[in-house]
């Protein structure tokens, strides 16, 4: 009987720990943009949970600086959802956001910038830890598509998707500082951590363009041949290597940013969009915009493992389960 009783115990503390580790697993959001909602997705069971409305057009989504909320920018919807990253409740929704397509906070936590996709600027706000107060709106290029900022949040750079251009921003004066050529339809944009270099893909192509932004201007440097629509970047957290998104090629290259070189590429169906790396950076999440799908890729091998149905044109996916950023 005695044996009995501590074999019983052993089993439910074994059912208590599963319990917990299914419970602290944070769940990964997946936005459906044609459909106006988040797919949301245990992780642990790799199942879809449920589906939560937002605003029209969900595209991309950010965290706060106090990691207490996931911001969900709704472009056709004017506005900002606001959830919790660890429940997916909605938090709040912040309405009259003209157009938020992109969004970034820079790293000294003061500004959070948005592009606006179909209207054709750019929205710098101040950030006081809860609120957000529109500082300066700027008309840019045409149709703004990715932001990057650098580490020491003075400056703001940002792709003009149909005008075919990067430019630049001082944040401190909401100023434009300069703006370059690139080649056909650039989209995201990923600056190297030592502030030198910004990587931009050319969706209308099949590579990224690498340029100097050190000097008074920026300076093409280099190009990294990919695959046919170059589109989204995500560093591994390592410290020397970021994927890009080839979503007309249906690859995915990962370059070694300290060489500025490819030095892999990999399958990736249905038209690989958003990435997320997972936190001991073993496995790649990837939106898979054309299939309803989010596709799973084992980082040691390449190989696709899973796929989980989500919503109608998926893009940005998140969770607060990731690998570092650079």
């Amino acid at each position: 009987m005695f044996l009995f009783q501590r074999l019983t115990l052993a089993f439910a503390g074994v059912l208590l720990c599963s319990a917990a580790a299914v419970q602290a697993a944070n769940p990964i959001f997946v936005l459906n943009s044609q459909d106006a909602n988040v797919s949301v997705i245990d992780p642990v069971t790799w199942k879809e949970t449920r589906r939560i409305p937002t605003g029209k057009e969900p595209h991309h989504l950010y965290l706060t600086p106090d990691e207490k909320s996931v911001i969900v920018a709704n472009a056709g919807g004017d506005s900002l959802t606001f959830f919790d990253p660890r429940t997916a409740e909605v938090q709040r929704v912040v309405r009259g956001t003209l157009d938020p397509y992109q969004l970034r906070f820079s790293p000294d936590m003061k500004w959070f910038v948005t592009v606006a996709n179909r209207l054709n600027h750019i929205d710098i706000y101040r950030w006081d830890g809860k609120d957000l107060t529109l500082a300066k709106r700027i008309p840019s290029g045409k149709t703004p598509s990715h932001i990057w900022i650098d580490t020491k949040s003075t400056t703001a750079y940002a792709s003009m998707q149909d005008s075919d251009e990067l430019v630049a921003v001082d944040l401190a004066t909401q100023t434009l500082k300069w703006r370059v050529k690139t080649g056909s339809l650039p989209a995201d944009v990923f600056g190297t951590p030592d502030d030198k270099y910004l990587l931009v893909g050319l969706t209308g192509g099949d590579r990224v363009e690498v340029y100097d932004v050190t000097g008074p201007q920026a300076k093409l440097f280099k190009t990294i041949p990919t695959g046919e629509g170059a589109h989204a970047f995500r560093a591994l957290g390592d410290g020397r290597h970021v994927f890009v998104g080839n979503r007309v090629a249906n690859t995915i290259n990962k370059i070694d940013y300290t060489t500025l070189e490819s030095v892999a590429q990999f399958k990736a169906p249905g038209g690989p969009d958003c990435m997320e790396v997972s936190a001991d950076g073993k496995l790649l999440l990837v939106s898979s915009r054309w299939i309803k799908k989010m596709s799973v890729i084992d980082l040691s091998t390449g190989q696709l493992v899973r796929q989980v149905k989500v919503g109608k044109s998926p893009h940005g996916i998140w969770t607060l389960d990731h690998a570092k950023r650079f």
